[in-house]
């Protein structure tokens, strides 16, 4: 398993349109067969703040998964309404060893 964590700090006045192209990003990434878990988040007392967790059954999944149309619409889509740039921080799973997700 390939775990990245994207931490997106988007416009305020953004906020809703980027929930909505997250959420179809993520409606789309959870049909690849190479992605475990895409789970978006939104930050409980800095709203403009967004977690996106990715989980991907293995490096070649994660990219697949930039190759893809709706990822691309997405990149597009959203990057007027950064605040800041995004970035990613990849984690490999410890425990459970054997999470099948």
């Amino acid at each position: 398993m390939v775990i990245v964590h994207v931490f997106v700090r988007v416009k305020q006045e953004a906020i809703e349109a980027f929930k909505d192209a997250s959420r179809e990003n993520a409606r789309n990434s959870v049909l690849e067969p190479g992605v475990a878990r895409f789970d978006v988040m939104q930050q409980n007392d800095t709203p403009e703040r967004f977690l996106l967790v990715e989980v991907y059954r293995s490096e070649v999944a994660t990219s697949q998964h930039k190759q893809t149309s709706h990822y691309g619409q997405w990149r597009d889509t959203v990057d007027s309404m950064m605040a800041e740039p995004r970035y990613s921080i990849r984690y490999t799973n410890v425990f459970p060893e054997d999470a099948a997700w």
